[in-house]
């Protein structure tokens, strides 16, 4: 027990420390396609067949199957993220002609949880970890206004609390959310012809804003081999970026998106078992992300209501993955998730900052019991490039933006049982 404690004061500093260094576009938008190791090695699928304490951030329903444990885990996430374009015309946008990449492309993101039971019937847990967000880092000028690039990382903290009938169990967890954004290089736009309130729109530094919501879910086991869960979170509500309240819709409103998941597992033999999961993520109840770039230069300023977004559409995911014990202490990890991309080829030029147009993720993992408390995590993804093209709506007749991105990530985690 000293030793976990004495392991405990290091990791949870480190994690809280590099709490905010977010994902670059995750894969579903700027979602992460999974938050813990394990869901990491399954592309994000296991809503039905929770495993460890990180279940919290995906089912709380799930903490009354996982008994007392602590975890933590870092994922190096390394997102390649660039565009082109075929700009002909001298002081149109974007003003570098050709492909432009972004730099920075290693970052690092912690989780942690724990988990106890009540008593036979209830059980409640606690985790910290990174829900995703956006980074882009172009040295040279895309909006005529010197090095250009967004950056947006939100920590989520939740604790919940779940109690099982019979075969059902249901969970309810309510989330807290701290999220950083800064923006540098809008400066053509930070004018009284493009926002509403000039001045608030780019190179102000880190801004924070604070939010919350609820996540609830339910577990149920049909059989002995099959079980259904499902969940779903509420938008997390958040105060303004006032440093970028000409920049966002709604004076600065940046709201995080509900989003449900549903899922089934069954265990096709004692030793394996195979998980399909849904899920569905709202990106189009939150107007700082889904009105229109389209819009930029309209009628309604940007920070205005109505104002110009990034056009993102929902998206929808589809998980599999397999879990198979091929061991008493060896269990291998498999899995493949597709999402269709959030940007429109007519939303590629305010995108450019942001193209999370990446559509499938391939993962394998394994977890391996090191002794009978103590299980070591392995985790690692492929997300091959995809593209978007569209027209370059400030450029002449013709003109193109091809935004791009491919990723790699690994992550590591360690599992202490009681």
């Amino acid at each position: 027990m000293s030793k976990m404690r004495r392991a405990a004061r290091v990791i949870v500093p480190a994690v809280v420390a590099f709490g905010f260094a977010g994902a670059a576009n995750a894969t579903e938008g700027y979602f992460q396609t999974g938050y813990g190791t394990i869901q990491k090695a399954q592309s994000g699928a296991g809503v039905a067949h929770p495993e460890d304490a990180m279940t919290l951030s995906v089912n709380p329903a799930g903490l009354t199957s996982v008994g007392r444990q602590f975890e933590a885990a870092f994922t190096l996430f390394s997102p390649r993220r660039d565009f082109t374009s075929t700009n002909t015309f001298p002081g149109t946008f974007p003003t570098t002609r050709g492909t432009v990449t972004s730099t920075q492309e290693i970052f690092l993101m912690p989780n942690m949880a724990w988990s106890s039971p009540i008593d036979a019937q209830s059980a409640w847990g606690v985790a910290l970890f990174g829900n995703g967000g956006m980074n882009t880092n172009y040295q040279s000028s895309v909006f005529g206004a010197g090095q250009t690039g967004v950056n947006l990382e939100q920590m989520f903290l939740t604790v919940g609390y779940a109690r099982k009938m019979g075969d059902f169990s249901v969970g309810v967890a309510p989330v807290v959310a701290m999220q950083k954004f800064r923006a540098t290089g809008f400066g053509f736009f930070d004018q009284a012809a493009f926002t509403s309130k000039p001045g608030s729109l780019t190179n102000n530094g880190d801004d924070y804003a604070w939010g919350a919501g609820l996540r609830a879910g339910f577990l149920w086991s049909l059989t002995k081999e099959f079980r259904i869960g499902a969940s779903g979170q509420t938008p997390i509500w958040s105060t303004k970026f006032d440093k970028y309240a000409g920049l966002y819709a709604d004076g600065g409103s940046f709201d995080i998106p509900a989003n449900v998941t549903v899922g089934i597992a069954y265990d096709v033999l004692p030793t394996l078992t195979v998980m399909v999961d849904y899920r569905h993520i709202f990106y189009s109840g939150v107007p700082a992300i889904a009105n229109s770039g389209a819009a930029l230069g309209g009628p309604v300023p940007l920070g205005a209501s109505g104002g110009a977004g990034f056009g993102w559409k929902d998206v929808d995911v589809i998980s599999v993955a397999a879990a198979w014990k091929a061991t008493k202490d060896l269990t291998l990890r498999a899995g493949y998730s597709h999402n269709n991309s959030p940007i429109g080829s007519d939303q590629v030029f305010f995108n450019t900052v942001a193209p999370g147009v990446v559509t499938d993720h391939i993962s394998l993992g394994a977890s391996y019991d090191w002794t009978k408390n103590l299980t070591i995590d392995l985790a690692a993804a492929y997300v091959p490039k995809a593209s978007v093209t569209g027209p370059d709506p400030f450029g002449v007749p013709g003109d193109t933006i091809t935004l791009s991105m491919s990723q790699w990530e690994a992550s590591f985690g360690v599992r202490y049982k009681y």
